[in-house]
């Protein structure tokens, strides 16, 4: 038999739907399970998006669409990345694509070559590792532990960049831990950026309007403008506005990055449907009051949350302050057992939870960061208080 390519023996299966798979298949079986695993926000648009939509396909052309995206979503998403405070783009800096998922992995096809060196600090979401993995690219990954509030620091920075890598990839706010940079770190990692002009920069910041405590979206160009020749920022639709089964992401950024993307996009998507297109130009240009709103309701779940995981003895969870996570260290419980199940690590601990509690959360080390677990707290309200109260039941029954 033909032997399949040696990059599908590098492409992993999700870490995070294997726990949501598994959370499905014990609700399927009668079992009362709250799943704070996968992160979907868990809210839909506004009605104006589906109105969008339902006008569109009442004309709908039936035909291909632009590789680079319509011009119509092009300049919705102007307007949008301008408010940001990202300015001096053109429908030429932009490529759109099926989620942000493949907007990264376009970005790894067009500058990532084989043996190319990619660094991103731990805790990571998934995708980064296996999209280095599957296109060949080594991997430098930066581990930022608890004690360091999970952020990257400007000395770790620093001595990444001397080994010259082809691309800086950079999350914020972050998924796994709900981190988000402040103004002023962020002007000091920018600031050791700029020593090192031969790497890319990416910014994979699909969370920007889910930041907590009036602290504020920064992005490196905003610190050093010089930046932007080699920056590239990535959005989606998918958190914000309640879309991620509609799949649109986002790229800004140079010129020739931008065209390298629409190429491609042409040699696999060729383009994104009308209605989709419809759908996320009303989501961009229309009424804001549902991400406002659910920006608000995310920030009060937080909050119990903290004060949940606060509670818990030995349990460290640094403060998240944007998206829908907490990320707390569990490494008290290892070491434990709960009733005659030994609890060994991260996988131990959410596989015994899982199946004692009914309660679904990722492991830590899906996220580089195996001293903890991964909360997404995007469920149902009156689900929250009582999953928690579970997580607390379980640490108080180890012995």
């Amino acid at each position: 038999m033909p032997q399949l390519a040696q990059r599908v023996g590098r492409a992993k299966p999700s870490a995070i739907m294997l726990i949501a798979e598994k959370a499905k298949q014990l609700k399927a079986a009668g079992r009362d399970v709250i799943s704070f695993s996968i992160g979907v926000p868990n809210f839909l648009p506004g009605e104006h998006v589906y109105a969008a939509a339902r006008e569109s396909l009442s004309h709908d052309s039936g035909q291909y669409g632009s590789n680079r995206g319509a011009e119509v979503l092009l300049d919705a998403f102007l307007k949008h990345i301008e408010a940001l405070g990202l300015t001096g783009y053109g429908r030429m800096n932009l490529s759109i694509g099926i989620g942000a998922k493949q907007v990264l992995y376009n970005l790894a096809e067009a500058m990532l070559d084989e043996g190319d060196e990619i660094c991103f600090a731990a805790p990571f979401w998934t995708t980064y590792r296996d999209i280095a993995d599957i296109v060949g690219a080594k991997a430098n990954i930066l581990h930022c532990g608890p004690e360091q509030n999970y952020k990257l620091v400007p000395a770790q920075l620093e001595e990444a960049l001397k080994r010259e890598p082809r691309v800086f990839l950079f999350n914020n706010p972050s998924n796994p831990t709900g981190m988000v940079y402040t103004r002023e770190e962020i002007a000091a990692l920018a600031d050791v950026l700029v020593k090192y002009p031969d790497t890319w920069i990416i910014t994979d910041d699909i969370y920007n309007s889910m930041v907590f405590d009036g602290l504020g979206y920064h992005n490196f160009v905003h610190a050093r403008p010089e930046l932007k020749d080699r920056l590239v920022f990535v959005d989606s639709l998918s958190k914000t506005y309640g879309m991620p089964g509609w799949r649109v992401g986002f790229i800004a950024g140079p010129e020739a990055v931008a065209k390298a993307v629409t190429t491609l996009n042409s040699n696999h998507i060729t383009s994104i449907p009308e209605v989709i297109t419809a759908a996320a130009v009303a989501a961009l240009t229309g009424p804001q009051d549902v991400p406002v709103a659910k920006c608000a309701e995310f920030a009060a779940k937080r909050d119990t949350v903290m004060a949940a995981l606060n509670a818990i003895p030995g349990v460290v969870c640094p403060r998240p302050q944007g998206a829908f996570y907490a990320f707390p260290d569990i490494s008290v419980a290892f070491g434990k057992r709960h009733g005659e199940i030994a609890i060994t690590d991260d996988v131990s601990f959410c596989a015994a939870l899982l199946e004692a509690k009914g309660v679904a959360c990722v492991p830590g080390s899906a996220f580089g960061e195996p001293r903890a677990m991964r909360i997404s707290y995007t469920c149902p309200t009156a689900q929250l208080q009582p999953g928690l109260d579970r997580i607390a039941e379980f640490f108080a029954e180890l012995t």
